[in-house]
């Protein structure tokens, strides 16, 4: 594949796979798309080259090692989520942004907005499910939700660059079902919290 069989169909689905990917693994993200264009298996687009640097693949590998073991390990993996809010998000906006380059203001403007939005989504999802997942005392669960996340940021990718149709239609059914997550889980969260405020509270009023 060259650049120029790269199509606006092609670049709007990369940028939008990046976006979303960075929600759940920024870090994943920089490294396989620098390395997939260090090698030659990918032309990326001139604002993604510096992800092919080997100071970026170098760093971006050592952060994709350490986010690896941290999310999978229970409340050190909330923790980890808590601090890339700040994070994530912008970073899944230029990355989306850098796809179309300045060359393309109006279209990276967009671009921009579309992978904030999305790394917005993912990351608010995977931060809420793990968080209800650490209720649970066994880490089972928790250390498969991580592997999924480990699986679905490749695999998007890869469906975004050769068949962006399946992409953009496993996009849509990702959004809902992480829409649909977010909503349920936050409301059990907070009966969860307000269930132990009441009881810790009764506790203090009765000591």
């Amino acid at each position: 594949m060259t650049l120029d069989t790269l199509d606006t169909t092609h670049l709007v689905a990369l940028a939008a796979a990046l976006g979303w990917a960075s929600g759940l693994r920024l870090y994943a993200v920089v490294f396989l798309t620098g390395l997939a264009g260090w090698l030659g298996w990918l032309p990326l687009p001139a604002g993604l080259k510096v992800l092919e640097h080997p100071v970026v693949l170098g760093a971006s590998g050592l952060m994709l090692v350490i986010e690896f073991l941290a999310d999978k390990i229970p409340a050190l993996d909330s923790m980890w989520d808590a601090v890339h809010t700040v994070i994530r998000i912008p970073a899944g906006a230029a990355l989306a942004a850098a796809v179309f380059g300045g060359d393309h203001a109006a279209w990276a403007t967009v671009a921009a907005l579309l992978g904030g939005t999305l790394a917005a989504t993912s990351h608010v999802a995977k931060t809420t499910t793990r968080a209800a997942a650490n209720t649970s005392p066994e880490p089972f669960s928790n250390i498969a939700l991580s592997l999924l996340g480990d699986a679905a940021v490749p695999v998007m990718l890869w469906l975004a660059v050769e068949h962006p149709i399946v992409f953009f239609a496993c996009l849509a059914l990702a959004l809902v079902v992480m829409v649909a997550l977010t909503w349920l889980l936050m409301k059990f969260l907070i009966r969860l919290i307000r269930t132990l405020r009441q009881r810790f509270g009764a506790g203090a009023a009765a000591a």
